[in-house]
């Protein structure tokens, strides 16, 4: 029990301690040192990749022997809020490869360290249903759109403080005491707004494919999971409204261009929907109520 307690603290040290290296230099409003010779101005540094994959082995080898490894697995919401960030952080590092998306590091990383240890926390019941293998592609689904929905949500908050910082110096200066206006230090070297843009819509598309494709399943495989059809349930209804929230979102950009702060309150809206149809009512009943998986 004590290394697997060690292992958890271990990963949430190393995601919090590179999430405030990221924080000073990318969002601290004190000049950033300038890149040695060779090096990219904005972007992952080879360094910098290099050490996110020490708390990604970590954090997947302590997903994979809690929920794969066991004869009785356990995934309760601890584990899923933890193999969504685990996931989002991987797909952050696989995305950095192709895209400079400077100022996603810290919230990624920090949001990380809050999830990675909740297992250990909350370790949750046995699931029932765990060694089927419609389960396991239901899960593996839900929880693809998960992590690409909570990127999504990440990348929104970034392209508003963006925005607000171009168009910005009109309203005076920030909280924090750095001026409004033009991007500076790595901020600047990244891609123009309509870019960023194209790829928050790509991942929203692409995250609502894999939804749709769990609600799918879920409707399918009820019946051999839980010896009836669909159940409408709290969840069941969270989920669909939480669809129909991001259907509406994608219709309203093809049919009437979308953008900006209406894009980012229908994105959010339909992800607190979709973290309320499995995590909120996996919270309740295993914290709240203290029952196990039905």
């Amino acid at each position: 029990m004590m290394p697997y307690i060690l292992l958890h603290a271990l990963t949430c040290a190393v995601y919090a301690g590179l999430a405030l290296h990221f924080w000073r230099t990318r969002w601290s409003p004190r000049p950033a040192a300038a890149p040695s010779e060779g090096e990219p101005v904005g972007g992952l540094r080879a360094w910098e990749r290099a050490a996110l994959l020490l708390p990604l082995v970590l954090h997947g080898g302590l997903l994979y022997a809690d929920i794969v490894a066991p004869a009785q697995p356990r995934f309760g919401f601890a584990h899923a809020l933890s193999a969504m960030l685990w996931l989002a952080v991987l797909f952050y590092w696989v995305e950095s490869f192709f895209y400079n998306l400077e100022g996603m590091q810290a919230p990624v990383l920090a949001l990380a360290a809050l999830t990675a240890p909740l297992p250990a926390i909350f370790p949750g019941y046995a699931t029932t249903h765990a060694a089927s293998f419609e389960f396991k592609l239901h899960l593996v689904l839900a929880m693809l759109a998960y992590s690409l929905f909570t990127i999504a949500i990440l990348h929104a908050l970034l392209m508003a403080v963006v925005e607000r910082r171009l168009h910005g110096a009109r309203k005076g200066p920030m909280a924090i005491g750095e001026p409004l206006g033009p991007l500076r230090g790595p901020f600047a070297s990244l891609p123009p707004l309509l870019t960023l843009e194209r790829l928050l819509f790509r991942l929203i598309g692409t995250a609502f494919a894999l939804l749709t494709l769990t609600l799918a399943t879920g409707i399918v495989f009820s019946e051999s999971l839980f010896g009836r059809p669909i159940r409408f349930d709290h969840k069941s209804v969270f989920a669909v409204v939480s669809w129909l929230t991001f259907a509406a979102l994608l219709i309203g950009r093809h049919f009437y261009g979308w953008r900006g702060r209406t894009a980012l309150r229908w994105t959010l809206a339909g992800f607190v929907l979709l973290l309320l149809a499995y995590v909120g009512s996996r919270f309740v009943l295993e914290v709240v109520l203290g029952r196990g998986a039905t």
